[in-house]
């Protein structure tokens, strides 16, 4: 691993555990047993690093829902991997870490908006067809206005000043609940059937 990857990789735990804000440059250096000239050799200062960072993330997280869209067997089974694969990526992480990255990184906060709005989108709309044309989504839905909605949703879970951010839940959890029932909402009555079977599969696993 090169030095840059592993310095991005450290930190990254860092800024998980505590947010991005109250992580410094000589924190990460601390951490990471180097000095801090060594880390700016790297990256002119932590706006970088965290920019650098969250393109990581995002380009990791395409292929992820990629994978999921590719190997799930119909749309409803597309949304369980998803379900598993965002409760892998938020339950490490601070909930303040998206209200730092929009108040203190602001370039690498519009990454994280653009993507949300474009490729996060097209995505939701791509299994919203995928449902209807397989006939487990309802035939009625509109998909445009349905999925405006849930972007709106992925808002406000990550919104500092919602509610969903008290201590009492962690961001994995109120996902995967919103998550779920965004799901009950979409499905008819072949749809319910699979989110049945999943549910029982996930119960039934060791």
């Amino acid at each position: 691993m090169e030095v840059k990857e592993y310095i991005v990789e450290e930190a990254d735990k860092l800024f998980c555990q505590y947010g991005f804000k109250s992580v410094t440059m000589d924190d990460i250096a601390k951490h990471l047993g180097m000095s801090k000239k060594t880390i700016y050799q790297h990256f002119s200062d932590k706006d970088e690093l965290v920019t650098i960072l969250i393109n990581e993330k995002l380009n990791n997280q395409e292929c992820t829902m990629d994978f999921c869209a590719k190997n799930a067997e119909n749309a409803v089974q597309e949304i369980f991997f998803v379900i598993v694969n965002i409760h892998e990526m938020l339950s490490s992480m601070n909930a303040i870490l998206f209200y730092d990255l929009q108040k203190y990184h602001p370039k690498a906060w519009l990454t994280f908006k653009e993507f949300k709005e474009q490729n996060l989108g097209k995505c939701i709309m791509v299994n919203l067809d995928r449902g209807i044309s397989e006939g487990v989504y309802r035939a009625e839905l509109n998909t445009e206005i349905i999925t405006q909605m849930r972007l709106d949703q992925v808002d406000l879970i990550f919104n500092q000043h919602g509610q969903y951010n008290m201590n009492k839940y962690n961001l994995a959890q109120v996902m995967a609940e919103i998550t779920e029932h965004f799901l009950y909402g979409i499905c008819n009555h072949n749809g319910l059937d699979l989110i049945a079977k999943y549910k029982q599969q996930q119960i039934t696993q060791p």
